[in-house]
């Protein structure tokens, strides 16, 4: 194979890397988006912020059985303390695209016992234009063995 050849030949290996890297940067950044946006819901909850839910709830203001779950919510599960995020079931494991899911997510504070909810998540966009995330729904709390539903 001539040198020229060898060349171009690296030189589209070296930017389909690049490129294969990117995305798959931006895919692993949406599941952190993902995370961060239910652990500040979640604290948002413990400190008892019903008003605060509904605003970080993606139309919620406007779903008053969203308003009342919010409210039951945030005065059943008010508690001080630091919340710590024991396990995340994320909403999707890989998605190169939008995509809509339920999460699980076990959580508790140094003066409450684990609690487990489901948060329905949507997710928006896609590798090239940049992904979103956005919580549609959080359930009341669950069973510690139970499963979210696939599509709530």
């Amino acid at each position: 194979m001539r040198r020229p050849v060898r060349i171009l030949l690296l030189v589209v290996g070296i930017v389909a890397f690049v490129a294969i890297s990117l995305g798959l940067g931006r895919v692993l950044s949406a599941n952190g988006a993902e995370q961060d946006a239910i652990l500040a819901l979640l604290r948002t909850q413990a400190r008892g912020d019903a008003a605060g839910m509904v605003a970080q709830i993606e139309g919620c203001a406007r779903r008053p059985s969203c308003i009342t779950s919010a409210r039951a919510n945030a005065t059943r599960l008010r508690a001080p303390g630091k919340v710590e995020l024991v396990r995340l079931d994320a909403s999707t494991s890989f998605s190169l695209g939008g995509t809509s899911g339920v999460a699980r997510v076990v959580w508790k504070t140094p003066t409450h016992e684990t609690v487990v909810q489901c948060v329905r998540v949507d997710r928006g966009g896609d590798v090239i234009g940049g992904l979103s995330v956005e919580l549609r729904a959080l359930s009341g709390p669950i069973g510690h063995q139970s499963a979210c539903p696939s599509g709530s």
